[in-house]
């Protein structure tokens, strides 16, 4: 059996691609790596929210997947579309590293004080103006050493980012302030790796990917959050959040929307009952969007 990975080729993509090929060659075995450029890799001058949410960073990886010149897609959790097209699936999450968002910094910063702040993210964009607004936010696209060059030569004073990135590239040593998770809630899939294939992917392939690399903890916490985003129909340029976590076999779900400007959030928390996590996903949508999140979002879309 061989396996061929695709992946973009960012040092950060490239990690998660190693850390699925080190999976599967412990377990006996062969793999191949097959790096991708995305539209998103592509298109650096502009935020992501004017060049579509969907499939931004994993299109080119998808067709690919439907040709069969690779048989999985390694992306980050949080970069996946609320919905595959129907003749691809998600056969595995990884474990799920720490979900915080982090401010990385080459200097010593004061966090009480007015900064200069770099995110691509309108999730950060809206949580900072609301939780932070001394704070002034610039535009930050690139891969995580391209930002870090930018923010080096002036362009800001920190640069937002996902805790399990700048573990995975080990500048730990740059956090400069680890933001509560229960305040700045991470979007949906935020610290795990999603392995997609195409739905004609053999099955032996497809089941034995599946037991070395799913977590299942994980996985329910994702069902839920994946169900709650396809639900409110969000992508990368919709500031919504999601975050479940599996406490006794049932998954604790804090999830909400936030208007651009930070001055409107609704933020709800509800606990698995009898329903499956994908009907919990969906209820906290539906409640979501009858509590206001319905303006919230045409009001977002009509901005972008």
């Amino acid at each position: 059996m061989k396996i061929k990975i695709g992946t973009r080729g960012s040092l950060l993509a490239l990690w998660q691609a190693d850390y699925i090929q080190s999976k599967l060659e412990s377990a006996g075995i062969s793999t191949e790596i097959v790096i991708i450029e995305t539209k998103g890799d592509k298109i650096l001058d502009r935020a992501l929210s004017k060049i579509g949410s969907k499939g931004v960073f994993t299109e080119e990886l998808e067709e690919q997947l439907h040709s069969g010149t690779i048989d999985i897609a390694v992306h980050s959790a949080k970069d996946l579309q609320s919905e595959l097209d129907e003749s691809l699936s998600i056969i595995a999450f990884t474990e799920r590293e720490k979900i915080n968002d982090v401010l990385l910094s080459h200097k010593e910063i004061d966090i009480s004080k007015e900064l200069v702040v770099g995110t691509s993210s309108t999730r950060r964009v809206a949580m900072l103006r609301a939780y932070f607004p001394h704070f002034r936010i610039v535009d930050m696209r690139g891969n995580l050493q391209t930002r870090i060059k930018k923010m080096e030569d002036g362009a800001c004073d920190a640069i937002l980012l996902a805790f399990a990135g700048v573990n995975r590239m080990k500048y730990n040593d740059r956090i400069r302030h680890e933001f509560d998770n229960e305040q700045f809630v991470p979007p949906v899939g935020q610290g795990t790796v999603a392995i997609e294939i195409s739905n004609k992917l053999d099955e032996k392939k497809a089941s034995r990917i599946r037991e070395i690399c799913n977590d299942p903890e994980t996985e329910q916490c994702l069902l839920a959050e994946r169900a709650y985003l396809r639900e409110l129909k969000g992508g990368c340029s919709i500031p919504v959040f999601g975050n479940g976590i599996l406490v006794e076999n049932k998954v604790h779900f804090t999830a909400g929307i936030i208007s651009l400007d930070g001055q409107n959030i609704i933020k709800v928390k509800e606990i698995q009952k009898n329903e499956t996590p994908e009907e919990l996903g969906t209820k906290l949508a539906i409640r979501i969007l009858s509590e206001g999140g319905k303006e919230i979002l045409e009001s977002i879309k009509a901005q972008l």
